[in-house]
């Protein structure tokens, strides 16, 4: 029997190939202590697996190397197939009982479900925001929403994506994360390098009320705080009004809630935590050598790192 899932404790850096971009960081992470929220990934193997046995390979190999990148509605049309074909086709036993039987010992009732393509971000091609993730999900919908993630792969943002990369004949697979959900109360992204001034000495966080999604979206504007590495200074501390955040709810699913008058200009993080994130944020920075983009949360006293990828956007 195929190997199709391995948990983060099995994993590595150079693991990118079998885990993806995102699965390889959060398993190294996870092997180094730093406070990753346990998981598993449902391997690429697994998606080729079940491209090869669902007879899609030959068909989505041919429309990928007939697709017009310009042509906007040739495009959705080729979306629109691909995706019906890996949402109707059932997952074959091995595959599904691996991935339950994981699920099952991870013991979590809800959790992230992210895509992370093995050719994810790269130097030349960041998939950052490329593909999908559902947060919230169940054991019923485990399955289901690994084919969703599967088929986003296929969305017309993410073939326009690999059309202007010139990667429509690459291979590209995607893993997986199955993630222990955390319902954060204050989450956000920091950079170990300031996008702006690119100081290799100064980092930024960016922090909202709820969970991340509204930050990472910009669907809100989160407090700033820019913190100089090498003596942990808060360099400068931008607080934001926030009226809303994204919340988990008893169903599992996230909705928009309203924030109480006293929380909306209320400072997400005081000195002392941002320092402490900081802290990490030099950590793994260290244990990639690499600048990086890093989602994180805060439930109570604990610190959640979600993920981490390479900044792309700084120049050389």
């Amino acid at each position: 029997m195929h190997l199709f899932v391995k948990p983060f404790s099995e994993i590595t850096a150079g693991d990118v190939a079998l885990a993806g971009g995102k699965g390889a960081n959060l398993g190294e992470m996870y092997q180094q202590s730093i406070p990753v929220p346990n998981g598993f990934v449902v391997l690429s193997a697994c998606f080729r697996e079940f491209i090869g046995l669902t007879r899609l390979e030959e068909e989505l190999a041919t429309a990928l190397k007939s697709v017009n990148g310009d042509d906007i509605d040739a495009m959705q049309s080729l979306s629109d197939t691909l995706t019906h074909r890996i949402l109707e086709a059932p997952v074959p036993g091995d595959m599904s009982d691996q991935t339950l039987r994981y699920f099952d010992q991870l013991g979590a009732p809800l959790v992230a479900v992210r895509s992370s393509a093995t050719a994810e971000d790269g130097a030349d091609s960041a998939w950052a925001g490329q593909l999908d993730t559902y947060l919230g999900t169940t054991r019923d919908d485990l399955l289901n929403n690994i084919k969703r993630s599967w088929a986003s792969l296929y969305t017309p943002r993410a073939l326009s994506y690999r059309f202007q990369k010139k990667l429509m004949g690459s291979d590209i697979a995607v893993a997986v994360v199955i993630q222990e959900m955390v319902a954060s109360e204050v989450s956000g992204v920091s950079f170990s390098v300031h996008p702006v001034t690119q100081d290799p000495n100064q980092l930024i966080i960016e922090a909202g009320f709820g969970l991340g999604e509204a930050v990472v979206s910009g669907l809100i504007t989160p407090d700033s705080y820019v913190v100089r590495k090498s003596d942990l200074t808060i360099l400068e501390d931008n607080p934001s009004s926030q009226e809303k955040g994204i919340f988990l709810n008893s169903q599992g699913g996230s909705d928009w809630k309203e924030l109480s008058p006293d929380q909306q200009t209320q400072k997400k993080l005081k000195p002392d935590e941002i320092v402490g994130l900081a802290r990490q944020v030099i950590r793994i920075e260290s244990l990639f050598g690499y600048p990086c983009d890093i989602e994180w949360a805060r439930k109570g006293d604990q610190w959640y790192i979600l993920q981490c990828r390479p900044i792309t956007t700084l120049g050389q």
